[in-house]
């Protein structure tokens, strides 16, 4: 299995913003899609954003859409979510994904994951 590694996470107030980064094999983070989920304690893991890598094309959760960006720079092997006007009910553990294949939609399965990066927002 392929590794995936995000970076990024902290801690901030509400109002506040973080660019969330995931690096991995140029295979793996150039597949088909890719995209970032979250999971707060004692809730289900929800799909936030993906990005179909060979057009840029992406989606968003309702929750998100509007304050978040997802993007990647090929030549850094790298996709980002840039997170703006963060709320409270933001806070949870941010993966990154892979799946090898399209269509992206968030609740189709994705293959390879990250370890998790923590993003916490205070009130």
């Amino acid at each position: 299995q392929v590794q995936l590694m995000e970076s990024g996470g902290g801690s901030v107030q509400a109002g506040g913003s973080l660019r969330l980064s995931c690096t991995g094999s140029r295979y793996t983070i150039r597949s088909s899609c890719m995209g970032w989920f979250r999971q707060a304690p004692g809730k289900e893991r929800e799909g936030v954003a993906s990005i179909y890598t060979g057009a840029a094309i992406t989606a968003y959760a309702d929750s998100v859409k509007g304050r978040f960006t997802i993007s990647q720079d090929n030549a850094k092997d790298t996709v980002y979510l840039q997170m703006n006007d963060l709320k409270p009910e933001d806070t949870a553990m941010y993966y990154c994904a892979a799946r090898t294949r399209g269509p992206c939609r968030l609740q189709y399965e994705y293959n390879y994951w990250g370890q998790g990066t923590q993003v916490t927002v205070s009130s």
